[in-house]
């Protein structure tokens, strides 16, 4: 008896050692989701100061935005699957130093060419090609790392640092801009590269990452876990798409509303957006944190209930949006409230519906559609300035659609572990090879 209780009280400093480990580690993978936020959302305030330098229309503007986001959305798979077998970090750090030169290059260009929106171009598509292999990633090594009601909170914590960049890249973007316009390209390069010599150095992955039987394996226990949850795979990735599609396209026509029907300058547009993202940011952390324990078990009502939050804001915006700054901020708050509540949901569902072998990938096909998302909004609500209320209000019905497809397809039974599911409190943290093996147990039978 006494043997054992000296065991166990040698082994309760690994455990807290552990924890603060994984705590460090959460941090340095927070920062990736902050920067990638940055690479669409520090230029949303700046674009109509960009439409006059570089006599431009509203829609090809907007295409800064999309051609960012359709490449990373075409290469996010491909490094969630490579990442399953290579690790996590080979992909991630490398990705962020593209990211960054890209971003330079914009910069530079947009500094010593008389006409550089064609090299802006450029360089903005392969700064998106580096984005592909970041973010998601990210999700995924904290789905390896946590297990129970601390995945929820791991990834509502990455949520929220995404929502944090969302809040603080429209201020800081305007205010760079005030120096000169194209100066938040060169933001990239000086974050990315201490973030990725930060994910290189300190996060340690298991030494055996590849799936035993090898590729066949691989793909057979994928097929596996779509065959069983195609509906809720499917809703989820929809509904992360619809959300951010949204987002993105209202705060673009909102960005040249406040300059040509109010008269706001760079940084008043930055401050006046923050504010629904912050909204947003903090709705994040409240899912993902303070309701931990419970979160995943309220999974698709909250999902249900976020997307109506969303589709009623987008029913009322049009009536104010032109009108009223004050009460259109006010009405996107509502939205923002509805955003924040349902990435963390969704996230949760997503890295928890299969196991640490297979997550890299489908954490990626899930920022795929996630960034074609983003890539199709502002394009989209550029509509917006000659046909206001039916871009609004069909974003509003595409809300509504995906809030009634989650209440009848999205299935907690099937996506989450019953640990999860219960809001247990079972081993909250457990190191990566440890949790593996369970989990990779559990993921090959068709309900957990």
């Amino acid at each position: 008896m006494a043997q054992h209780a000296q065991h166990r009280n040698n082994q309760q400093p690994s455990k807290q050692e552990d924890l603060k480990s994984h705590t460090r580690k959460l941090w340095v993978l927070a920062t990736v989701p902050f920067i990638m936020v940055l690479g669409n959302s520090m230029l949303i305030p700046v674009l109509p100061k960009m439409m006059k330098v570089m006599h431009l229309s509203l829609f090809q503007v907007g295409l800064l935005i999309t051609i960012f986001s359709i490449p990373a959305g075409i290469i996010i798979p491909f490094a969630g699957a490579l990442s399953d077998h290579v690790g996590r970090r080979v992909i991630m750090t490398p990705a962020l130093l593209v990211y960054g030169i890209a971003g330079l290059g914009a910069g530079i260009s947009a500094w010593i060419i008389p006409h550089p929106y064609p090299w802006i171009m450029g360089f903005r598509l392969l700064q998106g090609i580096g984005a592909g292999g970041t973010y998601q990633l990210a999700m995924a090594v904290a789905g390896d790392m946590f297990q129970s009601e601390k995945r929820a909170g791991a990834l509502g914590t990455l949520e929220a640092a995404n929502g944090l960049g969302k809040v603080i890249s429209p201020i800081a973007g305007s205010a760079l801009a005030l120096i000169v316009w194209f100066a938040p390209f060169f933001v990239y390069g000086l974050l990315s590269f201490p973030i990725a010599a930060g994910i290189w150095f300190l996060i340690k992955e298991p030494k055996n990452q590849k799936v035993e039987g090898g590729m066949s394996q691989y793909w057979k226990g994928l097929a596996t876990t779509f065959k069983t949850k195609t509906g809720s795979i499917l809703t989820t990735f929809l509904g992360g798409a619809v959300v951010l599609f949204v987002l993105f396209g209202v705060l673009s026509y909102l960005a040249d509303i406040l300059e040509k029907n109010f008269g706001y300058g760079e940084f008043t547009r930055g401050l006046v957006i923050a504010i629904p993202v912050l909204a947003s940011a903090v709705m994040s952390y409240i899912s993902g944190t303070v309701l931990q324990k419970r979160l995943a078990q309220w999974s698709r009502p909250i999902v249900v209930i976020g997307m109506g939050l969303i589709a009623l804001a987008m029913v009322i915006e049009p009536f104010f949006a032109t009108t009223n700054p004050y009460l259109a901020i006010g009405i996107l708050v509502i939205q923002g409230i509805g955003t924040g509540s349902v990435l963390p949901s969704i996230n949760t569902l997503v890295t928890s519906a299969t196991s640490s072998k297979e997550r890299g990938v489908v954490t990626s096909l899930y920022g795929s559609v996630r960034f074609f998302g983003v890539a199709m909004g502002p394009p989209i609500f550029a509509m917006a300035m000659t046909h206001r209320y039916l871009t609004f209000w069909g974003a509003a019905a595409l809300a509504a659609v995906t809030a009634v497809l989650s209440w009848f397809f999205i299935n907690e039974k099937l996506m989450l572990p019953k640990n999860l599911r219960g809001g247990g409190s079972g081993g909250g943290v457990r190191t990566m090879s440890q949790a593996q093996s369970k989990t990779d147990k559990k993921s090959r039978s068709p309900v957990r």
